[in-house]
């Protein structure tokens, strides 16, 4: 993974160390290798290369259960190796090993260091080993199937790796860019979130140029063969818990014609396919922290949800002022979370939220939300009031008021106070000035241009706004926002009404020509 192929990416929700490592352990492969390192030793003989002997693994197979399964011997056979690379089975080379011309040598293994951190170790230490296994499973995921090694054998028994045509360091670097894209996929906003990707589209993200229209036949195979990559790699996957998979249908591989590939946001699909067929991917909570500390590794900056908790008011607003509505409130909540006393909160919030530059709008519309937050109940089942006792609930509102009623004559925040107190239910609220309605009105329409671009609820919105306000477009050019224009040339654009809109253009035209 490189830093450069994903510059900027959304916050990630992750769950608690504590569960994931509860998922971790709860994996069907770090599991059966903890049971393997337990059943080693001490003074297990193996080979050379730490590997279990062939004798031994029905003996491993059937501990995990699996003694009648055809695939068990193969199957312990991995979860001995996940066992040596994650550390939980210490391989020892002892000076008077035993040499033997067929099998080249012999070493031993006992339970390592590392297994008592299973029941002893701390959430995180159970999750670097976690981590150390699924870099055991990447790795073995990048080398080709046993039957394309067997078709590369050259005539002395070696593998002809040009035959073969595998570069262990481009297959690594393949898998974690499908990684990488997956995990894109399951943050970005308007993504796939929680729901799994069809196996075409991420293919088609490694395969297919953005800029490509009609793809070639070419393309197509290309696309074709990288699905049939990952539907082997994805099932080697699913046992350390890094996905979830349901693999491409084997009727559909039995018939697969590339000219069956069409459109379902990949060259490929019918639009009335059943795009289950094809295979369908999704990254578990676990496997989003794997992917994102893999990320990190490589030194990608990969922002999660609750990384602002100890930061300004001033940094928190300009972050999640880029953040999707949902993730910015999760943020502010771990943020106020944070010790932080609800009234003090308040003003460093309403102080970070002053300015009239281009961002300022949005960043207000993210105070005003996070002054919702902390202006309400705290304490109870919520989490957020430890300290207020058992079951107690404390009116935050009642701390945030004064801090709220400061700023009332305050020419960019007095709107938003207002709101806030009328939400609040407080009383004695002074009536805004006609300008102030104005410069909220502007300022609340250049946040929603700002937060979602030119949707047809904004449109909804603007209507809603123009109908409260008699004489709108006669007065509104005239406010000193500093996003009035700009506003307004929306409105003519999005406006549902014509007549209105022609008005909104005409204002434009008029606030731009007064400060020209």
């Amino acid at each position: 993974m490189s830093a450069e192929s994903h510059p900027l990416l959304p916050p990630v929700r992750l769950h608690s160390e504590a569960e994931l490592a509860r998922d971790a352990l709860a994996t069907p492969l770090l599991s059966a290798a903890v049971r393997l390192a337990r059943w080693a030793g001490p003074g297990t003989r193996v080979g050379a290369g730490g590997e279990l002997l062939d004798e031994q693994l029905p003996e491993a197979a059937g501990l995990l259960g699996l003694g009648t399964d055809p695939d068990g011997p193969a199957y312990a056979s991995q979860a001995w190796r996940v066992a040596v690379d994650a550390g939980l089975v210490e391989v020892t080379e002892p000076e008077d090993v035993e040499r033997d011309t067929d099998e080249g040598g012999f070493a031993s293994a006992e339970p390592g260091e590392d297994l008592a951190l299973v029941t002893g170790g701390t959430p995180g230490d159970v999750l670097d080993l976690w981590l150390a296994a699924l870099d055991s499973v990447l790795a073995d995921a990048a080398v080709p199937d046993l039957e394309d090694l067997v078709d590369a054998l050259d005539a002395g028994g070696e593998i002809d790796f040009e035959q073969l045509d595998w570069d262990p360091q481009r297959e690594s670097d393949f898998l974690d860019g499908v990684l990488a894209n997956l995990y894109l996929l399951t943050v970005a906003e308007g993504g796939a979130g929680e729901g799994p990707v069809p196996l075409p589209v991420l293919a088609a993200s490694m395969v297919v140029p953005e800029d490509m229209g009609d793809p070639t036949e070419e393309v197509l195979e290309q696309v074709s063969d990288a699905m049939m990559r990952l539907d082997d790699q994805f099932r080697q996957l699913e046992p350390i818990g890094l996905v979830e998979f349901q693999p491409v249908d084997e009727a559909l591989m039995a018939e697969a014609d590339d000219e069956e590939f069409a459109e379902l946001g990949v060259p490929g699909i019918a639009d009335d396919e059943d795009v289950s067929r094809y295979g369908l991917v999704r990254l578990t909570p676990l496997g989003l922290y794997g992917i994102r500390a893999r990320m990190q590794e490589a030194g990608i900056e990969v922002p999660a949800v609750g990384d602002l908790a100890d930061k300004g008011a001033d940094v928190l607003l300009d972050a999640v002022s880029g953040f999707s509505e949902d993730t910015a409130q999760a943020e502010i909540e771990l943020w106020l979370a944070a010790g932080r006393d609800r009234s003090a909160a308040a003003a460093e919030l309403l102080a970070a939220a002053r300015g009239g530059d281009a961002g300022g709008p949005l960043r207000r519309l993210r105070c005003q939300q996070a002054l919702s937050l902390a202006g309400g109940h705290v304490g109870g089942h919520s989490g957020a009031g430890a300290g207020a006792g058992a079951g107690a609930e404390v009116d935050a509102g009642a701390e945030v008021e004064p801090v709220v009623r400061a700023v009332l004559d305050d020419p960019e925040l007095g709107g938003l106070a207002r709101v806030w107190l009328a939400e609040h239910g407080a009383a004695g609220i002074p009536a805004p000035t006609e300008t102030m309605v104005f410069w909220l009105t502007l300022d609340t329409l250049a946040a929603q241009l700002a937060a979602g671009g030119e949707t047809d609820e904004l449109s909804g919105l603007m209507a809603s706004l123009t109908e409260r306000h008699s004489g709108f477009f006669d007065t509104v050019w005239r406010v000193e926002h500093p996003a009035t224009a700009e506003v307004l040339e929306a409105m003519g654009r999005l406006h549902p009404d014509r007549k209105a809109a022609k008005e909104a253009r005409k204002s434009a035209f008029k606030a731009r020509s007064r400060h020209a």
